[in-house]
């Protein structure tokens, strides 16, 4: 039973930053300070719960967690931490999971400074109008240095960093002087008791005993178990099974009020329902307005995913259903290929979700998956019938009744070295990035925007920009808006047949380049057949590249030890008339071995 507290008393903050900067690892000081958590039970990076957050040091999920300090005032307050995630990715969680705090803990990596989604999160932060304590962590580092990160804190952020915390997460320094300066520098909550209920969900997962629990901070009023709830964005109905709040491990309360953070037992069974964002408020005599922000979530790449073996395709469908129960953002629909059978498509909010996801479904699943070249959503805009949403190359209609073909674009903000400026412009400028403004945060960082299609940032622009600039880049990109392009689509044919999981939608521009690459590189992987097989890149009905695959030839003169030229002749005519009719009824069988090096190539 958790004790009232005056509203006072009351401090919401989050921790963002760059991912690596050592956000998790200073929550985990937070909470060992604040004894939340015995030494018994401390682990590293307590709040990340699975086992691919903590491997890769990434943080996935927001997790919430009530911590109570006895400030140097003599006075306990009730500190609220909101642990955030810091991939690009998941920047809609990171805002809503801003809206439910007043403060938030801005971590700077003393060696490595301001970096883009430092940049980003901060301009969230700024925006939604917190109470932003800069904090500038790993002090105990050769490499750190610590007036180069204050110098970019204020003249790439506009923050005053003359105060900022000097913390080291790993050991411990700092963290009372930020518990203290939360107390001092974030205003408490707002909200009264007495207002009409609004709750703001920030996050929600999947309990299979209790249904949907959602992670919720009271905005207004009281949430009090036994209460009728209506969900404002979906018109959910629901009865309050249980409130209560997270230290980190659930404990039960009888009542929320306003400025206050926990979680919601609501009962409900489907996750879809109970969307980040959404507004709780009374079913009877409700608030009428939701809280500002809230956005569907959707999907902006899409890949197939094909199970290996043909038999676990059933239990890729159960895997899938599981994990969207935990993972709303993740949307599936069955798919046919006839080289790779059957499987789905699925919808994921970007690359990293996408290797999660994948990585998720083979291990706790035991799955063996293989996942085709990822693409994006295309508008199609056809001369007769409305707009088409299109996922895959293959519902790409006829060249003939299309409009135009807009494709998406985004805002993208790198930052680098002044050194690897002239680098960071030709791999832009090859990948269709219209450049928009640079500018010096620093004589040692420069900031760049570009406008860069998806489709090209999806593929190896990551991997090629840290190569280009010896690791030293860092990107940040977010949607902006669709523009027409000049797209087609690349069928690859097998003996005059094309090939469902090898057909692309790109520039026109770039259509002989890829083709000639893959036919190139399927004559390599495809094994050779008893008749010649033709691989043709094509767009249309035009082709524009072609390699063979030579037949497999029997020597039928093998038994013949001399005789006349006739006899030899006839048998290889012979020979010839049978090749010529296995080509006409010939089917060329495509390994999964090929699509595999194929498409790890193309990523």
């Amino acid at each position: 039973m958790a004790q009232l507290v005056d509203r006072l008393h009351i401090r919401n903050f989050c921790i963002i930053a760059h991912i690596d900067h050592g956000k998790s690892t200073l929550a985990d000081r937070v909470l060992e300070y604040t004894h939340t958590l015995s030494e018994r039970d401390m682990v590293e990076q307590v709040l990340d719960s699975m086992d691919i957050e903590r491997e890769r040091g990434i943080t996935i999920k927001a997790q919430a967690v009530r911590v109570l300090y006895t400030a140097l005032d003599g006075q306990t307050y009730q500190l609220n931490l909101i642990d955030t995630p810091g991939h690009v990715d998941f920047t809609y969680e990171v805002s809503r999971s801003l809206a439910a705090c007043e403060g938030a803990v801005l971590v700077v990596d003393a060696s490595q400074g301001v970096e883009a989604q430092t940049l980003a999160n901060a301009t969230l932060a700024i925006n939604a109008g917190l109470d932003i304590i800069p904090l500038i962590n790993k002090i105990d580092l050769p490499a750190a240095d610590i007036e180069r990160a204050r110098a970019e804190i204020e003249e790439g952020l506009a923050l005053p960093a003359d105060d900022a915390i000097l913390a080291s997460a790993k050991t411990g320094a700092g963290v009372p002087e930020l518990l203290e300066a939360i107390i001092q520098r974030v205003r408490p909550p707002a909200g009264t008791a007495e207002q009409t209920l609004r709750a703001l969900i920030f996050d929600s997962y999947f309990d299979p005993y209790r249904g949907v629990v959602a992670l919720v901070r009271v905005i207004e009023g009281r949430l009090v178990r036994g209460q009728r709830t209506s969900l404002m964005a979906t018109g959910a109905l629901t009865q309050v099974e249980e409130v209560g709040v997270r230290r980190p491990a659930n404990e039960a309360v009888d009542s929320l009020t306003a400025g206050e953070v926990g979680y919601l037992i609501t009962g409900l069974k489907d996750p879809r329902v109970v969307k980040v964002g959404d507004t709780v408020t009374l079913a009877k005599n409700g608030a009428r307005e939701p809280l500002p922000g809230y956005r569907d979530i959707k999907p902006m790449v899409f890949t197939g995913l094909y199970p290996l073996d043909g038999d676990q395709y059933e239990a890729l469908r159960e895997a899938l259903a599981k994990l969207t129960l935990n993972d709303p953002a993740l949307v599936y629909e069955p798919e046919t290929s006839h080289a790779l059978g059957f499987g789905f498509r699925v919808g994921l909010l970007g690359l990293l979700h996408l290797e999660v996801v994948k990585e998720r479904l083979e291990r706790e699943f035991n799955l063996e998956l293989l996942a085709t070249s990822p693409s994006v959503e295309y508008h199609v805009y056809t001369t007769q019938g409305p707009m088409l949403s299109l996922h895959t190359p293959q519902d790409l209609p006829d060249t003939s009744s299309i409009d135009r073909i807009e494709e998406p674009f985004l805002a993208v903000t790198i930052l680098i070295p002044p050194d690897y400026v002239g680098a960071v412009m030709e791999l832009s400028i090859s990948r269709r990035g219209v450049f928009q403004t640079m500018q010096y945060l620093s004589p040692k960082t420069v900031e760049m925007k570009w406008r860069i299609p998806l489709s090209e940032l999806i593929l190896d622009f990551f991997d090629q920009l840290k190569s280009r600039t010896r690791g030293y880049a860092t990107l940040d990109y977010e949607f902006s808006s669709y523009e027409p392009a000049d797209l087609v689509r690349l069928d690859i044919l097998l003996a005059g047949k094309p090939v469902d999981a090898l057909s692309f939608i790109l520039p026109r521009e770039k259509a002989y380049e890829r083709g000639n690459a893959l036919t190139t590189k399927l004559k390599e992987i495809i094994p050779r057949q008893l008749f010649e097989v033709p691989i043709q890149a094509a767009v249309g009905g035009r082709i524009l590249a072609r390699t063979t695959v030579k037949a497999r030839r029997k020597d039928v003169l093998a038994k013949c030890y001399g005789g006349d030229i006739t006899r030899k002749r006839k048998l290889l005519e012979k020979q010839k008339a049978g090749k010529k009719r296995m080509k006409s009824i010939g089917n060329v069988e495509v390994p999964q071995e090929a699509f595999m090096a194929l498409l790890r190539i193309d990523n």
